[in-house]
């Protein structure tokens, strides 16, 4: 896997999604980080996941690879080389408790395996992107189809905010967000993500007790 500095996952992204989960729909780009120890590659094996948290939630989505510093007036093709497809795993029930209680998700996203990520891919651009779903299987069956035309805040916007805020470079990457269909994993899971029709990455899940 490329080397990894910065873990940026934009939040709530999908009208459908932020909705499916009662949340507010919001108005500006809306972002949280997870640390290094989260990454993990789906590469056919097992990853193991905490099950004595309450339920882990998948959260698909398409992964862009930072390939160099961002300046004012650069466009998506300049600063991204890359791209893979994810999964932002969360402890539901932790991150609702955590939301009535106005603390950061950090304990319900930042947990060892809960930025899974496929190898990375050649990034194509913005146009072809739009012409190709991504989507996840679980045990063969799809339950999440996503495409970047339904964000709330296009790649350009994601980028320049997120350099405005926090500073973007080489290395870093940014989870765009899931669409609709998120829901909770069982011991045993067999999860497939695809681009198109082509299976990128696949794995096991293991809940630990």
């Amino acid at each position: 896997m490329n080397e990894i500095r910065n873990i940026f996952c934009v939040g709530r992204n999908y009208r459908l999604h932020a909705e499916e989960l009662g949340n507010a729909v919001p108005t500006s780009p809306f972002l949280f980080s997870k640390p290094t120890h989260a990454l993990v590659e789906a590469n056919g094996q097992t990853i193991t996941l905490p099950g004595n948290r309450g339920e882990v939630h998948y959260e698909t989505e398409l992964v862009l690879y930072i390939a160099r510093p961002f300046e004012p007036g650069m466009k998506v093709e300049d600063v991204v080389n890359k791209m893979a497809l994810g999964i932002d795993f969360t402890l539901r029930d932790v991150q609702n408790e955590l939301k009535e209680k106005s603390h950061p998700w950090l304990k319900a996203k930042g947990f060892p395996n809960s930025a899974v990520l496929t190898s990375f891919r050649p990034f194509p651009g913005v146009e072809a992107c739009r012409g190709t779903d991504f989507s996840l299987f679980k045990n063969g069956e799809q339950v999440q189809c996503g495409n970047i035309s339904n964000m709330l805040f296009d790649m350009q916007t994601i980028i320049e905010f997120t350099d405005e805020h926090f500073g973007l470079g080489e290395g870093d990457i940014i989870y765009t967000g899931t669409p609709e269909g998120v829901g909770a994993v069982a011991d045993g899971d067999k999860l497939e993500l695809r681009w198109g029709e082509e299976v990128w990455g696949t794995f096991t899940v293991q809940l630990q007790k």
